[in-house]
């Protein structure tokens, strides 16, 4: 598997480390959700209760200002964060898909069913779910978790239609009276079963993969209107020359779409990212490979290829192995048999250590709680860690530093928090914010060693 090390190699001037890495002074995010109807509101309540915990853990001032509805596509809000010498604006756009996603959410049990069990055949049918195992083994159970969720809400329902069903006609030696008693049995269970399916996330990750699967063989969905949309904000807010870095983050089922809304980005302006701004895509917890894997996928694979190819863009992609909802180690170009040889520039792969995200004795407890680990990549952690979301995209650092340097930018901005600043009595906090400035332009110059990373 290819590491940050592997791509970005020391002789490649984009991996050089100066003081210009700390330079990002202005920052344009577009966050593309995964498939959860919370929409603009719920995650902007969660990113607010980010920078609360964050305020404890990190010596560094956060400003967050209040989310504004721009749009029935986008909703925004705005960050500022401060060191001793250092100030970094981040202006957060929130790609809605909301609406789209309850609608879908919505729709008639029947609808559902039908779908949802078609998603499941093709997956069999085109060996999508043998490949989905042996390339991660741990996300493919998953999928199956919620595929048997599914077969279970239409196949129990069924089962006990027939025994009604057979009863009655041999009750009345009716065999029409008989179908039409398994029929109103079964849509009746159907029914009575659905708030057990929504409760269970059968209805939701169905209707998810639904979307995906058409959308990753180049069919017509709602996904392709937001890519558009999405891709044309991303190609505005470089013309307008405002931000020094921009980037798009993608989370779970969200990073299908925010690599998509890259790719078209770039065919619409091949120039994105040469420059004016850093162009970064941030993939978090991603299922792209899952999508990528069915044979049938031609878009999807053609997207990565040109992600791959791409020197004036920064992939990064986060994976943790604790998160069975994405691929943990694993290559999302030629794990999904995408060889594009010395062309090749993407992605940077950053290996996430939620172990140094959570306190001890709430270890055990987290790592059982697979949806709250899921989403711990957009959320603080207990305790300071080499990977903080919102340091990430807040921070003065660029983005591109920290799969390959996170432990040393970690030290800098804590180094004197527990060092010996800690020790002497007569620091006060200005002159320990000094000292953490200090210590973080020292770590971004060429004279700092260069670590391996987590």
């Amino acid at each position: 598997m290819n590491t940050a090390d592997d791509l970005k190699s020391a002789d490649d001037p984009t991996a050089t480390i100066d003081e210009s890495a700390c330079a990002v002074r202005r920052r344009h995010v577009i966050y593309v959700e995964g498939y959860d109807p919370i929409g603009a509101d719920g995650y902007f309540n969660l990113f607010r209760r980010t920078c609360g915990r964050f305020r404890k853990l990190w010596p560094v001032s956060v400003t967050l200002r209040r989310l504004e509805a721009d749009s029935d596509d986008f909703a925004h809000w705005s960050t500022q964060m401060r060191g001793s010498d250092w100030c970094t604006a981040t202006h957060y756009d929130f790609l809605r898909l909301e609406d789209f996603i309850r609608l879908q959410m919505d729709k008639p049990s029947a609808w559902h069913l039908f779908y949802g069990l078609g998603w499941i055949a093709g997956d069999l049918w085109r060996g999508t779910l043998f490949r989905i195992f042996l390339a991660s083994w741990r996300f493919a159970l998953h999928v199956v978790h919620f595929q048997a969720l599914l077969l279970a809400w239409a196949a129990a329902p069924a089962a006990i239609a027939l025994i009604v069903g057979d009863a009655v006609t041999r009750q009345f030696g009716s065999t029409p009276a008989g179908a039409v008693t398994a029929l109103a049995t079964f849509a009746v269970l159907v029914l009575a079963l659905r708030p057990f399916a929504e409760k269970w996330g059968a209805s939701q990750i169905g209707s998810c993969w639904v979307m995906l699967r058409r959308y990753g063989r180049g069919q017509s969905t709602w996904l392709d209107r937001m890519v558009e949309i999405g891709a044309r904000r991303l190609v505005a807010v470089a013309a307008a020359g405002e931000c020094d870095e921009l980037v798009v983050v993608g989370h779970s089922s969200g990073c299908v779409i925010a690599s998509a809304m890259v790719a078209r980005a770039l065919a619409l302006d091949p120039g994105l990212g040469r420059k004016g701004a850093a162009l970064v895509l941030l993939t978090l917890g991603s299922v792209v490979p899952a999508v990528a894997l069915d044979p049938a996928a031609h878009r999807m694979r053609d997207v990565i290829r040109r992600l791959a190819v791409t020197p004036s863009l920064t992939w990064i992609d986060c994976q943790s192995r604790k998160d069975i909802m994405c691929f943990a180690n694993f290559d999302p170009v030629a794990g999904v048999g995408i060889d594009v040889g010395a062309k090749r520039h993407n992605p940077l792969l950053w290996g996430v250590r939620f172990r140094d995200m959570i306190a001890p004795e709430n270890y055990g407890r987290f790592r059982w709680d697979h949806l709250r680990v899921h989403y711990q990549y957009i959320m603080a952690g207990e305790r300071p860690a080499p990977y903080d979301f919102l340091l990430l995209i807040g921070g003065p650092v660029k983005l591109e530093q920290w799969p390959k340097r996170n432990r040393e930018l970690m030290a800098a901005f804590m180094a004197e928090r527990y060092g010996h600043v800690g020790r002497d009595r007569g620091d006060t906090h200005q002159s320990i914010g000094k000292r953490v400035g200090q210590n973080l332009t020292q770590a971004l110059t060429p004279d700092f060693p260069v670590g391996a990373g987590s």
